[in-house]
């Protein structure tokens, strides 16, 4: 290991014990995002989402994400699903500070649900020694005017200001990606114009998405190169404190239905059980409606126990109880969906861990999609 590499790695294990507690890893690792810090600009509704700058970074926020999940089929039929995230974490609310002396934090999640197994990576960098970070589109000392998002050799880069047309490219143990994303879209500004309301508490997020992305390209597969095509999500949203201390976590689905339209809904679960939800509908030509708590019916159909990957057979193998088959209704709509996991095992066991992987709608007569877990606790 050279000096720079220890030097990377000592750096972000001590940000990571800062962000997660002492030890590195807390009993509540969301905790992070559940606990108020001064000094952070403060979502409030009535903001107005600027593009192409609102693709960059936040750093006057606490946390946010770029986030895209992609259903992909190959020559031969086969079902692949893609997730990959880059999260920015700023460790105070000063200016940014480049150099080894960075406030920022920056963590890649990427995952591949191939037809064999579920494969997944985690990456940490420090900010400001230009090993992460996101391209400030529209500043105006900004030499590279193009759109781009990295972490190491994880990147998705743009040809312009805007996220599309663009390349992304990631490798998971031995499958590598490269795929090319487009979109003509109208953005979907989810909640009220953007604002994304969390809780009754005020808690909230700024949140906008692209559900229709098209996707085409290669994945590197056990010495092959398979091609594959589909269609993509990109989810965007940054924050000062996301959740309330009384909510233990989240469930959360974009579907894209064979009907062309597309389906974001999220609940974030309470203490008490009364459940926050939140979504949109999208239609085919690129309009969309937001959609509240009375809209939304989320019941969960099966509960089913998997054994965590990472355990192995050991004596002390962790298991969890994951709800992997649920009912999306929508009544004032008359309509109806049952999501089901097209396979038990895409478990991300990172220091964050959950849930997230690709899921069928009507058994995939309806359609494709992603779902996330998070905060279910693990069993002995």
């Amino acid at each position: 290991m050279s000096l720079f590499s220890a030097k990377r790695i000592i750096a972000c294990l001590g940000i990571w014990g800062l962000l997660a507690g002492s030890p590195l890893v807390a009993n509540d690792v969301y905790q992070v995002l559940k606990t108020p810090v001064e000094g952070y600009k403060k979502v409030v509704p009535g903001k107005q989402l600027e593009f192409p700058k609102d693709h960059g970074m936040h750093p006057e926020y606490r946390i946010e994400w770029w986030y895209i999940t992609a259903n992909l089929k190959d020559e031969q039929g086969r079902d692949w699903g893609l997730q990959w995230t880059l999260f920015r974490q700023a460790m105070d609310a000063k200016p940014v500070v480049n150099g080894w002396g960075s406030n920022q934090l920056w963590m890649a999640h990427a995952a591949i649900s191939a037809p064999d197994k579920h494969r997944f990576a985690e990456r940490f960098a420090r900010g400001g020694i230009g090993q992460a970070g996101v391209t400030v589109v529209g500043s105006p000392d900004q030499s590279q005017p193009n759109f781009e998002v990295w972490l190491d050799d994880w990147s998705w880069k743009a040809e312009s200001a805007n996220p599309f047309p663009s390349q992304l490219h990631f490798g998971v143990d031995d499958t590598e990606v490269n795929v090319q994303l487009s979109s003509d879209a109208s953005w979907v500004l989810q909640g009220d114009q953007g604002f994304s309301q969390k809780s009754g508490q005020g808690q909230a997020s700024y949140y906008y998405s692209q559900p229709k992305i098209q996707v085409q390209g290669d994945i590197v597969y056990q010495g092959q190169t398979l091609k594959v095509n589909g269609n993509a999500w990109l989810d965007r949203e940054w924050s000062s404190q996301p959740l309330a201390e009384s909510q233990q976590g989240w469930d959360w689905f974009s579907l894209h239905l064979n009907d062309g339209r597309s389906l974001m809904v999220f609940q974030l679960r309470q203490d008490s059980g009364d459940n926050w939800l939140s979504g949109s509908l999208v239609e085919v030509d690129g309009s969309s409606q937001s959609l509240s708590v009375t809209d939304i019916q989320l019941k969960v159909l099966e509960r089913r126990t998997i054994i965590l990957p990472e355990a192995g057979a050991s004596p002390a193998t962790k298991q969890v109880e994951l709800p992997l088959r649920w009912e999306i209704s929508l009544p004032k709509l008359g309509q109806r969906w049952e999501v089901e996991a097209l396979s038990d095992n895409q478990w991300m066991g990172t220091q964050f861990p959950y849930w997230e992987g690709v899921v069928r709608v009507d058994g995939g007569r309806a359609g494709m999609g992603y779902m996330e877990l998070t905060g279910y606790p693990l069993l002995n």
